[in-house]
């Protein structure tokens, strides 16, 4: 392992971003969101990239980014939801950073973010529906990248950190890795 680097993956919605923040607090780390590194880098919202340069180019741009901050100086990583998409990004995750999976039921995520407008795959007549086909889709992506998983469901931020301290404590990757 090169890093002490935590990358988090599972769905858009599943609380990389909300989580990745309390727990780099947490470990004394800084915390890195790929959405807004990628967003500082093309100088607009990731949404109006998508509308006007389409998906691919902007999975070209996330494999860059998500290759920078799996390598160098330890922190707390939230990843974008399709990251895993690209074989590349799962093995460089996999290989550089302890991956840990926030999976979320699509009902539950739905709950979640059924008003942000900032979500561009669920600017859709049925978001709920387009949740169930990328959870479909990408669980077992996330599966295979993970280290381990933490079920999110209803705990807490606070006691969402703990549970991933305490996995990162118990692993033989948290023991391998000072500092964690």
């Amino acid at each position: 392992m090169t890093s002490r680097t935590v990358a988090l993956v599972g769905l858009p919605g599943s609380g990389k971003s909300t989580i990745g923040r309390q727990l780099a607090r947490r470990l004394g780390l800084p915390f890195f969101d790929s959405d807004a590194v990628i967003e500082q880098r093309i100088g607009c919202p990731i949404r109006l990239f998508f509308e006007q340069e389409g998906e691919a180019r902007f999975r070209d741009i996330e494999a860059e980014v998500i290759a920078e901050l799996a390598a160098g100086a330890s922190k707390v990583l939230s990843t974008g939801g399709g990251t895993v998409l690209r074989e590349d990004n799962r093995r460089i995750l996999h290989a550089n950073t302890v991956v840990v999976y926030l999976r979320s039921a699509p009902e539950e995520v739905f709950r979640r973010v059924r008003h942000d407008r900032n979500r561009p795959l669920l600017q859709v007549d049925d978001p709920l529906q387009k949740l169930r086909d990328l959870h479909a889709q990408r669980d077992p992506l996330y599966a295979e990248t993970a280290h381990f998983t933490i079920d999110t469901g209803r705990p807490s931020v606070s006691t969402l950190v703990n549970m991933i301290v305490m996995q990162l404590d118990m692993s033989d990757i948290g023991r391998a890795t000072p500092g964690l």
